[in-house]
């Protein structure tokens, strides 16, 4: 269960004065394509920079490219950031390269009433479980924050990919994390750069008869580690 926060947040990443990212432009929705959600976004990297560098990004709301890697900058803390918090994208995007969700909103397009933000916090209460990794909400994501450099009032990010909304659809976004927020072909991952988890074994080819083993029970395999650390 992750924290519904909306006050000031603890993880300062910038001020005013002295924005830490600028924008080359901003992202162009395009078609649906059938068979899909969301839509894909170049990757602009995941080099690391030191607190207070400032970036330009190619393309807002970044999906991938330059971030913090420091403790208490980035990764951010999976919680909701209220309207007036500082949460710029030099800090999520680490979460995004560990695989987790970041769900933007914008004032400017109003997002920011009484309403929207209560159904923020009820987006968050009903985050799933990590498709591959099996992570439970509040580990590395979902990351929930004000961000007003895009094309529509919602954008839902996992690395290289992004579904924008003009209203938020709470399972859509939960099957776009499915289906994108963590992503293998075999037993190699394809997204994101780092994961928390390795990546399964193949399945193996289904017997025609039945294991001698079949009704031992499962291992469990290894726990996630209890938050995401920068690396």
């Amino acid at each position: 269960m992750i924290a519904v926060i909306v006050g000031v947040s603890a993880f300062v990443l910038t001020s005013a004065a002295s924005p830490t990212y600028a924008c080359t432009r901003v992202d162009t929705v395009q078609a649906p394509v059938e068979g899909e959600i969301g839509q894909v976004q170049p990757d602009q990297g995941n080099a690391h920079i030191q607190v207070g560098d400032k970036v330009t990004y190619t393309v807002c709301p970044p999906a991938s490219g330059k971030h913090v890697n420091s403790s208490g900058f980035g990764p951010l803390q999976p919680r909701v950031y209220g309207p007036d918090d500082t949460s710029a994208p030099t800090g999520w995007v680490h979460n995004l390269e560990h695989g987790a969700l970041v769900l933007l909103y914008s004032c400017d397009r109003g997002a920011c009433d009484d309403a929207s933000i209560q159904q923020l916090g009820g987006f968050a209460q009903g985050f799933p479980d990590s498709p591959v990794c099996g992570l439970q909400p509040g580990i590395v994501g979902p990351v929930i924050a004000r961000f007003e450099q895009m094309p529509t009032k919602y954008a839902a990010l996992v690395w290289d990919r992004v579904l924008y909304l003009e209203t938020l659809d709470n399972q859509q976004v939960y099957d776009f994390y499915t289906a994108y927020g963590e992503r293998v072909s075999g037993s190699s991952w394809i997204t994101p750069p780092e994961p928390q988890c390795a990546a399964p074994s193949p399945s193996a080819a289904p017997s025609a008869s039945p294991s001698p083993d079949a009704s031992a029970s499962p291992s469990t395999g290894a726990s996630p580690s209890a938050e995401p650390s920068p690396s």
